[in-house]
């Protein structure tokens, strides 16, 4: 099963200079933790409801006043909407993260997550998936 089949398309997307109470809002609106920080159609960051609590918020920074480039995660890891679901897992589970952006030849097209790979992968690589993106990682 390609990543394409399972992805959330068309997600919501915010640009470097967002304030974060705009990224947060639009986390409410469309419930979702993650945010991909796009320029031109292509993802340069993301920014997730952790991020503005742990590096913005419990810091002391506006989230009125804060543009989401001071505490995204700049260069993300990506995939292709042509990748085996299998493969996602394996990216998520090596670098500790639960969604993944999507791309067709650079560009934004949606947002994988864990949810969506644990509902269509086998149950031994659901567990495997679950255990290593739950291990503890250090929070810069």
């Amino acid at each position: 099963m390609r990543v394409r089949q399972v992805m959330t398309q068309s997600p919501a997307c915010c640009t470097p200079g967002t304030k974060l109470f705009v990224a947060a809002k639009m986390m409410l609106e469309h419930d979702c933790g993650e945010i991909p920080v796009i320029d031109g159609g292509e993802v340069i960051g993301v920014v997730t409801d952790r991020d503005i609590t742990c590096r913005a918020v419990a810091r002391g920074m506006s989230p009125v006043e804060t543009p989401v480039r001071e505490v995204m995660t700049s260069e993300p890891y990506t995939i292709s909407e042509h990748a085996d679901i299998v493969d996602a897992a394996t990216l998520m589970e090596e670098h500790h993260v639960r969604r993944l952006p999507v791309t067709r030849d650079g560009v934004l097209i949606g947002i994988v997550s864990q949810a969506d790979l644990i509902q269509n992968l086998p149950y031994d690589k659901v567990l495997e998936l679950m255990t290593a993106v739950s291990k503890p990682a250090v929070f810069a």
